[in-house]
């Protein structure tokens, strides 16, 4: 059971066609059989269930699947990570950036590595929380920064910074005139409140409120902020999100929520148990250099 071996196995099982396989492959189909004949002869089980037209993996098949991307996915890191010590850093980091902060918190570690790895790139993918951390899910991203609080079980994380949570209203709306540039929290019990979509920050939003035995009035959820500003404009509700989703408009009014001050963390995060490759784990090294003291 070598990596040949494992190679072609995984291509006849998303292929589950020995023809399409070896067409890929671009070796000849009698060929393709024998080596995954001998492979389930060393292996003394049935890795596919054999029809007319197609095949189907087995539950030994779907096993040896797993392991074998696994096996497949180190080998190339292991390749990329010798060729990386004879080259020099090199390769493209995948990063997703939830809106707010993340951006300006994240360029300061982009200039800084870049200027030391001029043969690495940045492909970077916006989104709100969840939907980054579906991506990590299916590998269209490596690394992201997300707003807390996270699934510890499924993430690595730490802290790369915090920013205070506002209240957008319309210009219309009676605490709008009230002095100052921010607002008590129990002043917003009775108000119609518009918040992000992600269910954690609701939870969090809703403990907020308990502390000072209130409920919040959520009438809608939302991540877009030119929606969010729109909304509030037209009075239709007072929106609760981080400061810098602000939108400059001349119809809303910006206070911090205080009494207690209200924080959004912002966490740096990856998968837990899925192999990085060596410019992946030097930039996590490098943001930790910066925010770890």
């Amino acid at each position: 059971m070598d990596i040949r071996t494992l190679s072609y196995f995984v291509t006849v099982a998303e292929e589950l066609n020995i023809t399409r396989a070896a067409t890929k492959l671009c070796i000849s189909q009698p060929p393709l059989s024998a080596q995954i004949h001998a492979l389930e002869k060393e292996l003394d089980t049935t890795l596919f269930i054999r029809g007319k037209r197609s095949l189907q993996l087995t539950e030994s098949g779907k096993l040896l699947y797993r392991h074998a991307k696994e096996i497949l996915l180190l080998t190339n890191i292991a390749k990329n990570e010798v060729k990386a010590m004879n080259e020099g850093m090199s390769g493209t980091i995948n990063i997703g950036l939830v809106e707010g902060s993340a951006p300006n918190i994240a360029a300061k570690w982009i200039e800084t590595f870049y200027a030391k790895n001029k043969n690495v790139h940045f492909n970077i993918i916006d989104g709100n929380s969840d939907e980054l951390i579906q991506k990590l899910r299916s590998g269209l991203i490596n690394l992201a920064v997300i707003t807390s609080p996270c699934d510890n079980t499924l993430l690595n994380s730490f802290n790369v910074g915090s920013e205070r949570m506002t209240a957008f209203m319309s210009v219309k709306n009676p605490l709008a005139s009230l002095p100052g540039n921010t607002i008590d929290l129990s002043l917003l019990k009775d108000q119609a409140l518009i918040v992000p979509s992600r269910e954690s920050i609701n939870i969090m939003i809703n403990k907020w409120f308990k502390e000072i035995g209130a409920k919040p009035n959520i009438i809608c959820k939302m991540d877009n902020y030119l929606d969010v500003a729109a909304l509030s404009g037209h009075n239709i509700g007072v929106s609760l999100f981080p400061k810098t989703s602000y939108i400059s408009n001349k119809d809303i009014i910006v206070k911090e929520v205080v009494n207690p001050e209200r924080y959004i963390e912002y966490l740096f995060v990856w998968l837990k148990g899925k192999p990085l490759s060596l410019v992946d784990e030097a930039f996590i090294d490098h943001v930790k250099s910066y925010v770890i003291k």
